[in-house]
Formats: C-alpha cells, sequence, structure tokens
C-alpha cells in the first residue's frame, strides 16, 4: 500500500530539485555563492530551495516546525526544536553544497520527520541520477520502490568497501583511520556528499562509511534510512547516533557484523 506521506514528501524534493536545484548547477554566478563560515559554502540554491521545501512541509503538516540547514545559519536556537514535542522536520536543502557550487557531482536533497524528538521518517533524493530513498521507522526502507535490505550482501573477508570521511579527522586519528582501512579491503576518500554516502551503502555499493562531523541535517535522514534496512549506525563508542546529540565521530555499516569488523580495524578496540 502506498505511503502518502512518504510519496508527499517525496514529491517535494522532486519539484525543488526540478524547479530550483538542477536549473543552476553549472549555471551559477560569482554572486550566487557565498561564504557563511570559514570553509563553508552557501548557493542560491541552498536558499532558495530550502524556502520551497519548508513552505511544502508547513502545508503537509501545519503544526509542524521545519529546522532547515540554512534557517540554523541564521538562528542557531533552532535546533532546540530537535527534542521539542510534536513534529519537526530537519531540511538539507543541497547536501554537498560544495560540489554543487563547483560543478561537480553528488549532490542531494534530504528531509527527516522527528515526532516528539524520535526520528520516525526520512528521505534522500540524488536529483542527477533520480535515485530516491524513503522509509518510515519500524516499516523498513525503499529505495526507487524497491525494499532494500542491506544486510543480505555480506561480502567476503578482506572484500570491504567503503568511505573513511578524513578531511576534519585529528591528525593522528586519520593516520589510525587509514592504516587500518588497509586490512578491509577498499577504503574510498569520500564524495563530499553524505547523502550519496548513505544510498550507497543501500545500494551496496560500499559497505560502510566513517564520518567525524555529525551535523543533524546531514545525517538524521541517512541513518534511519540504513536502520531500517538493516544495518547499524552509531558513534565511535556504540551508542546510537541522534540528531540532536553534539559529539563527534559516527560509523554506519551495512550490518551489525561489518559494524564491528570495521570499527576493530579502524578505530582499534
Amino acid at each position: 500500500m502506498a505511503d502518502p506521506l512518504l510519496e508527499d514528501v517525496g514529491a517535494l524534493l522532486r519539484e525543488a530539485a526540478a524547479d530550483v536545484v538542477v536549473p543552476l548547477f553549472r549555471r551559477l554566478d560569482d554572486a550566487d555563492i557565498s561564504e557563511k563560515a570559514p570553509g563553508e559554502v552557501v548557493t542560491v540554491a541552498d536558499r532558495k530551495a530550502e524556502a520551497l521545501i519548508s513552505a511544502g512541509l508547513r502545508r503537509l503538516r501545519p503544526d509542524s516546525v521545519v529546522v532547515g540547514e540554512e534557517a540554523v545559519a541564521e538562528d542557531p536556537s533552532l535546533l532546540r526544536h530537535l527534542r521539542g514535542a510534536g513534529d519537526v522536520w530537519l531540511v538539507d536543502p543541497v547536501d554537498g553544497t560544495s560540489n554543487f557550487a563547483a560543478g561537480r557531482r553528488p549532490f542531494a536533497l534530504m528531509v527527516a520527520l522527528l515526532t516528539d524528538g524520535v526520528p520516525a521518517a526520512s528521505w534522500v533524493y540524488d536529483p542527477l541520477d533520480g535515485t530516491m530513498a524513503t522509509c518510515r521507522v519500524g516499516e523498513g526502507t525503499w529505495l526507487d520502490g524497491t525494499r532494500a535490505r542491506t544486510a543480505e550482501r555480506e561480502p567476503v573477508a578482506g572484500a570491504l568497501r567503503g568511505t573513511a570521511m578524513t578531511r576534519f579527522l585529528p591528525p593522528d586519528f586519520r593516520r589510525s583511520v587509514e592504516a587500518g582501512g588497509a586490512r578491509l579491503g577498499e577504503l574510498l576518500p569520500g564524495q563530499h556528499c553524505a547523502g550519496r554516502e548513505y544510498l550507497d551503502v543501500l545500494t551496496g555499493d560500499q559497505q560502510f562509511v566513517l564520518f567525524w562531523r555529525t551535523l543533524p541535517w546531514d545525517h538524521a535522514p541517512g541513518t534511519l534510512l540504513v536502520r531500517e534496512a538493516g544495518g547499524v549506525a552509531r558513534r565511535f563508542d556504540g551508542t546510537d547516533y541522534h540528531p540532536a546529540d553534539d559529539g563527534k565521530g559516527l560509523l554506519v555499516a551495512a550490518s551489525e557484523e561489518i559494524w564491528n569488523e570495521v570499527r576493530a580495524a579502524l578505530l582499534g578496540d
């Protein structure tokens, strides 16, 4: 049976991509790109897409609160809603903005719904290849209309493929992670787009991904998608990730067995 909420929000992301984001890809002027923090860029596409998506989400649930990445840049106090009552939407209008601004792929549009502080549903959409992942808590993950099960594709020992986002890791930690990757199989440098990394875990293109920074709009959607598909998304100490937590480090894997193997190889005991 079709899920109206999953379909309605998915349609909203497709609309934002088709009307705002994709038409501006590789067509930005210098005036369309600015720096909102040292090393962090924002584009006119981020702002326009967030406005469109936020308005649409409020129409779907008029009493809800929207916490968008660009809105938080202007008003960080919005983050208090992530453990609040009622429905709260987390929006990343263009995940992978640095790629988008440079005319590179991938990038994605992402939304997560929290109800009374608990992740309840999520969406990740890659508009260039048309991939849409959706889920409801307790009801599984769907990838382009097909049920996704990450744990059904167990690779042989020593043949794992995954990503370590090392850019923000402390230097000593980075060296340890890079050395440990050789024991796993193939360690990839990352795509600078969290949404695409999560999609690649769902598709089986990789079996794990390690992040250092864990901003809520980057990870609330993907962690729920992976969990509902049978995977694992936890802090390095084994505690579950929650978007309201203020911490560093996140390891995502296609199964419990893979999570334990990757943690031992990259982080030690």
